[in-house]
């Protein structure tokens, strides 16, 4: 299927590995010129190396997004996104009695404030050239929250019910606004919370994955292709209707109806 946005720009967050990853290589094999920021220039590189040899358009930049000046320097260099992709690594797991302030404002920074931010700086130049697509890369802990993701649970609901507002009001000028949700995806992030599962359990890397596994019918991670091809359909000129939405992509691990 042609989605029906070549030639169009993006921005995607946290571009340079896992599911933002995805997304900017999925978005940049439709024809879209891609920006992508994040904080470490070699990762960034050798993403933006991967998507020029197969043929796509991709400028970087190097920054910490949470930041203004990080923001800054990502409009300047792609001052007219017809796409935004927001993403952000969650923040620390642990008991919600040794969140202190600052761990809730800096969760609450990233993960929603940086979020809204963005969306402000882009929102008003989507409509005035009837079309945006921003999706927002949350949580499954959104739908079913996690008891040690507290930090993550909060911040990310915040944006949610944000954005379940915003939606209502740009989708009439062909500007949507959705969620993606993922669940247990094969990513250094899971990895790593899975090594600090295993040494919390006193119990083996191997053992930790698979009891990780057993939580998932599909019996399996997901891939970032996975993910970035939902997010490239999301972004499509096929998905005008579709606004306020949070789409959960998780191998069936959430067993509600709703």
């Amino acid at each position: 299927m042609d989605m029906g946005i070549k030639g169009r720009r993006a921005i995607v967050c946290a571009g340079s590995k896992g599911l933002g990853k995805g997304c900017a290589v999925a978005l940049a094999a439709e024809g879209v010129h891609v920006t992508l920021v994040a904080r470490g220039r070699d990762a960034l590189d050798q993403t933006a190396g991967e998507i020029r040899a197969a043929g796509g358009a991709v400028e970087v930049v190097p920054a910490d997004i949470t930041t203004a000046e990080g923001r800054k320097a990502v409009l300047a260099a792609c001052p007219e996104p017809d796409i935004l992709i927001n993403n952000a690594g969650g923040p620390p797991t642990g008991d919600f009695r040794d969140f202190t302030h600052d761990m809730w404002l800096a969760a609450l920074e990233a993960n929603m404030l940086t979020p809204i931010e963005l969306i402000k700086a882009t929102v008003d130049g989507m409509i005035a050239r009837r079309f945006g697509r921003i999706v927002n890369i949350t949580s499954s802990a959104v739908k079913a929250p996690i008891d040690i993701l507290g930090l993550s649970n909060g911040a990310r609901a915040g944006l949610t019910g944000f954005v379940a507002g915003v939606a209502r009001k740009t989708v009439v000028h062909n500007v949507t606004i959705n969620n993606l949700l993922p669940g247990l995806f094969g990513t250094d992030t899971m990895f790593s919370r899975v090594e600090a599962m295993a040494r919390g359990a006193g119990i083996s890397f191997a053992q930790a994955k698979e009891s990780r596994l057993k939580t998932i019918p599909a019996g399996r991670f997901g891939t970032i292709e996975e993910f970035g091809a939902l997010c490239a359909f999301v972004c499509s000129a096929h998905a005008s209707y579709l606004t306020g939405q949070n789409f959960l992509i998780d191998g069936g691990a959430y067993p509600g109806t709703f």
